[in-house]
C-alpha cells in the first residue's frame, strides 16, 4: 500500500492519497486545485490509476481539484448528496462504501454539523474527519447552514465511539500538527472533552472567527467540483 498525507500550505488543507500497489488503484481525499500537478506527478511516479476523488464536504477555504482530476484522468468525483454538488458523479449516501485495489474498502460515516453534508471516511484503522473533528478542535458552524448541536452529536456519537486507537487524520490543521487519535481527542480536545452539548454550543457561539477569505468563490466552485459552471455543463453533455 501507499499512503501519503499532503499539505496545501496556503489553506492548511490536508489531502490524502491511498493506493493499492497490487492493482495500482488509488483514491484521493479532499484534493486542492493548486496542488494538481503534485497529484499528477505522484500518480505518474507510482504508475497509479486514480479511481475516486472523495470530498468530506463542500469546502469554503479552497477549491477542489476533483473536477480537474476527472477531466484529466477520468476519476469519479464523490460528494455527499446533501452538499448540492450537482455535477458530482456519485452523490454519497449514509452507509455507502468505496472499494478499490485488491480488497480495500473506505466506509462513509455521516458527520453533519460543520455543514449538512459533512462526512468522514473510515479506512482500516484511520478516520479522515474533514472539518468535523480537528486536532484539539472542530469545524466552525456559523455558515453554510452549520448546526452546532448536530456537530456535537456527530462527534460524540459517531466519531468518539470508534476504537480508542483509531488514528484521526483531519482536513486541516493551522498549527503544524498532522495526526491524532480518538482517545486523545475524546479526553483532551479543548472544545469537547468533558463538555455537555450546552457547553459546546456556548463555546462555538463565541468563537468570533473571521469569514474565510475565499468563501464567496470557493463554495459555488466546489458545487461544480472545482470547475466553472460552463465547463461542468460541457462535461455532463459529453458523458
Amino acid at each position: 500500500m501507499i499512503f501519503k498525507q499532503l499539505l496545501d500550505k496556503e489553506s492548511c488543507t490536508l489531502t490524502y492519497l491511498i493506493a493499492d500497489l497490487s492493482n495500482k488503484e488509488a483514491v484521493l481525499i479532499d484534493p486542492v486545485d493548486t496542488q494538481l500537478e503534485l497529484y499528477l506527478d505522484l500518480l505518474r511516479d507510482y504508475q497509479l490509476t486514480l479511481k475516486y476523488s472523495l470530498e468530506t464536504h463542500v469546502h469554503a477555504d479552497h477549491i477542489t481539484a476533483s473536477g480537474l482530476l476527472r477531466q484529466k484522468l477520468g476519476a469519479k468525483t464523490a460528494v455527499s448528496s446533501l452538499c448540492g454538488a450537482i455535477t458530482a458523479d456519485i452523490q454519497i449516501q449514509d452507509g455507502d462504501s468505496f472499494k478499490f485495489g485488491n480488497n480495500e474498502n473506505i466506509q462513509v460515516i455521516t458527520t453533519p454539523g460543520h455543514t449538512p453534508g459533512s462526512i468522514s471516511f473510515l479506512w482500516r484503522d484511520r478516520v479522515f474527519t474533514g472539518d468535523s473533528l480537528l486536532i484539539d478542535g472542530c469545524g466552525r458552524t456559523d455558515f453554510q447552514a452549520g448546526n452546532t448541536a448536530q456537530q456535537y452529536d456527530s462527534i460524540t456519537q459517531q466519531l468518539f465511539t470508534l476504537p480508542d486507537e483509531t488514528i484521526v487524520y483531519p482536513g486541516h490543521d493551522y498549527k503544524g500538527r498532522w495526526i491524532s487519535n480518538i482517545i486523545q481527542e475524546r479526553t483532551s480536545n479543548s472544545r469537547l472533552a468533558g463538555k455537555t452539548k450546552k457547553q459546546f454550543i456556548e463555546i462555538m457561539s463565541n468563537l468570533n472567527l473571521a469569514k474565510p477569505k475565499l468563501i464567496e468563490m470557493a463554495v459555488p466552485a466546489n458545487r461544480y467540483c472545482g470547475i466553472d459552471e460552463e465547463q461542468a455543463s460541457q462535461v455532463a453533455e459529453n458523458d
